[in-house]
């Protein structure tokens, strides 16, 4: 049985993306996986690395069961609106708070080089945008995507990342939501 964690990146509980976390996790689960979600919204922590890499932040207890999950983990769902071509600032503390030496990598003594220390891990980012997700590659280059999926993911071992991008969001009827919906529900249930 697979595990999968869905790691929802949205503030806002009454966002679409909320939606595309259920969907994902109703899909995944008829598919016989285990899902847990970490909803970065619900937790209690400062998002605020204050010593950058100088001197180690305890961890709340709500980010260390958050690491939990995520170790626990094969397969990792990130869901999150793209805001001013990156990450909301709420995942991107979320992120900087756990993603640490130690943690998900491990530099090498005397060396440029690190050790990935998540890797035999999958992911899988789905991202709502207010353009089509060909014209953010295109134009902006993808900033988000390349921010989670090489800089952190891949980074720490992660490996395939696969990308969905959904939208146009704004304006966009519910006949059409109802339809991207189906499709994360199946991508839930073929687990990619």
């Amino acid at each position: 049985m697979r595990k999968i964690a869905i790691i929802n990146g949205h503030p806002n509980k009454d966002s679409f993306n909320f939606g595309i976390a259920e969907a994902y996790k109703e899909g995944a689960r008829q598919s016989g996986a285990e899902v847990k979600v970490i909803t970065i919204a619900e937790l209690n922590f400062d998002p605020v690395l204050h010593f950058g890499y100088q001197k180690r932040m305890e961890l709340e207890p709500d980010l260390s069961k958050a690491w939990e999950i995520i170790q626990w983990a094969d397969h990792l769902v990130w869901i999150h609106p793209v805001w001013w071509g990156g990450l909301p600032a709420l995942m991107k503390g979320f992120i900087d708070r756990l993603f640490l030496p130690g943690f998900a990598y491990q530099y090498r003594e005397n060396s440029v080089w690190w050790d990935k220390l998540l890797k035999g891990k999958t992911g899988h980012i789905i991202t709502t945008l207010d353009q089509p997700g060909w014209y953010y590659w295109l134009l902006y280059g993808r900033p988000s995507v390349n921010q989670l999926k090489k800089s952190t993911l891949e980074f720490c071992g992660v490996q395939p990342v696969k990308v969905t991008y959904v939208g146009i969001i704004r304006n966009s009827a519910e006949k059409q939501r109802v339809l991207w919906l189906q499709k994360i529900r199946e991508l839930g249930r073929r687990q990619k």
